[in-house]
């Protein structure tokens, strides 16, 4: 698959390094962060910083006024616009697709968490498990937004990031994970109760719903949003690897909330394992901020057991795309896999969705015994 011409646009790194154009930042915060810190090592040199004009105000960041694009522009006959920040917002989707018709428009990737890049180091070291990863997807698209997904990451370039785009649509719940109002759902990251509001309006309702969010602040407007909802429970722990230990956690109040290392709160641990001894689990979904491959290794007997159908996050660090799928084919080779990267920019909100193979081979007659008899399959 990876022959020597597809990494054949330049790393974004070192395209950086030897461009003569002027180098301006478009958007603050941790992306941002990460992105100059990158810069200073690798001597590159940041020429400004810029926000959408509702955004401008005169404000500093680091030692830049933060201005407009016009301002730029009138101040510059060509230059460089570098990403550093995420949005899924789609009218801020379409004005960046805009820009990057009069511009040059490219985004250096970052992992949310971590600070490795995707660079020649890294693809070297990593091949094999690329290539293998390949080899599990189970369609044709999901082979295509795999190789955009990797593509990007390389050369930060925005064709591969909008070819990559997929809506998340009732197809996707109904022809690749089958759904049904049937499911024992245990949500991770349950966040707000975006993801069980997801549930019900793709699947038409459930069976039994948990949901764990460790973070105390979103817990309690989880907890608002399932008072009125039978069949709901929710816990404010961390799903993790082993049961019953205390973590520290980065209590941010928000997406970004995750372990933390030096400040936060400490939040229980729970496995999926745990979970699944007192409800027969059919569908998991997993968004646990860069986290994803512990709490695997927490529901072994889970997935190797009951099969349930899975929804995980991939995008949180680089190796997420192809390491997580190889660590449940290992676990339980008789995964479909399926990947989609729903509209976000950058490669967020890309999602590995597995289906048991047996489902998708007699798919109506297995669903109804599952229906009919998922608390028997503990």
């Amino acid at each position: 698959m990876f022959d020597k011409h597809f990494f054949s646009k330049e790393n974004v790194w070192e395209y950086l390094q030897h461009c003569k154009k002027p180098i301006i930042l478009y958007g603050m915060g941790n992306g941002a962060d990460k992105v100059l810190k990158i810069f200073a090592r690798k001597n590159i040199v940041c020429q400004g910083i810029m926000a959408s004009d509702d955004f401008v105000r005169g404000q500093q960041y680091k030692d830049f006024t933060v201005r407009s694009l016009r301002y730029f522009e009138n101040l510059y006959d060509d230059f460089i616009i570098a990403i550093t920040f995420g949005t899924q917002v789609p009218q801020v989707i379409r004005r960046i697709k805009e820009l990057s018709q009069k511009h040059r428009v490219i985004v250096p990737n970052v992992p949310v968490y971590g600070e490795e890049i995707f660079d020649d180091d890294f693809i070297c070291a990593n091949r094999e498990k690329m290539e293998l990863t390949y080899a599990l997807f189970s369609d044709n698209r999901s082979r295509e937004v795999y190789c955009d997904a990797l593509q990007f990451y390389y050369s930060g370039t925005m064709d591969y990031l909008f070819s990559s785009f997929d809506a998340k649509d009732k197809q996707l719940f109904s022809d690749i994970l089958s759904l049904s109002p049937y499911e024992n759902y245990l949500d991770l990251g349950a966040y707000r109760g975006d993801t069980i509001e997801e549930l019900i309006h793709y699947a038409g309702g459930y069976r039994k719903v948990i949901a764990v969010e460790p973070d105390p602040k979103t817990y309690k407007k989880l907890c608002g949003y399932i008072r009125d909802k039978e069949n709901i429970v929710a816990y404010q722990k961390l799903v993790w690897k082993k049961d019953k230990m205390s973590l520290l956690f980065s209590d941010n109040g928000g997406r970004n909330s995750t372990l933390g290392n030096q400040s936060g709160i400490y939040v229980d641990t729970i496995t999926i394992d745990e979970i699944a001894k007192n409800i027969s689990l059919s569908y998991i979904k997993m968004d646990v901020e860069g986290a994803e491959k512990e709490a695997l290794a927490g529901g072994i007997n889970t997935l190797k057991f009951l099969m349930p159908k899975l929804n995980i996050a991939v995008y949180h660090r680089f190796e997420d795309v192809f390491t997580i799928p190889l660590l449940i084919h290992a676990i339980n080779p008789g995964y479909d896999f399926y990947l989609r990267h729903h509209p976000y920019i950058p490669m967020w909100d890309m999602n590995l969705y597995c289906s048991p193979s047996i489902i998708n081979g007699c798919k109506e007659q297995c669903q109804d015994f599952w229906n009919d008899n998922s608390d028997l399959l503990w």
